[in-house]
């Protein structure tokens, strides 16, 4: 499952509503989700929820809520607080779907 995980060098960033929600050149794409350090992603916008979901190989997620400008995009994050071994290199990185787009920077 290693093979499944390519550090990229390139800059990423996250925007939603108009607002980039992360940026980094220290991302890491994994099954083609493009993971953000944590402290690249500005955590104002994003709001922890109950919802969790189980990877088999990377284990337990957790999720935020995305809230920019009273507009809410629920569950439209997640991370790996606890990852199982194999994924231990994007513990607490963010991933992002639900319409927010993630695209490389020129």
């Amino acid at each position: 499952t290693t093979d499944k995980i390519i550090p990229s060098s390139k800059e990423w960033k996250a925007t939603w509503n108009n607002q980039i929600i992360a940026r980094s050149k220290n991302t890491i794409i994994v099954e083609g989700n493009t993971y953000f350090p944590p402290e690249s992603v500005q955590m104002e916008y994003l709001k922890s929820t109950d919802y969790h979901t189980t990877c088999k190989w990377k284990g337990v997620a957790s999720y935020y809520s995305l809230i920019v400008d009273d507009k809410e995009n629920e569950n439209a994050a997640w991370y790996y607080p606890e990852p199982k071994p194999e994924a231990t290199i994007i513990k607490h990185y963010v991933a992002f779907y639900k319409g927010i787009s993630v695209e490389e920077e020129n």
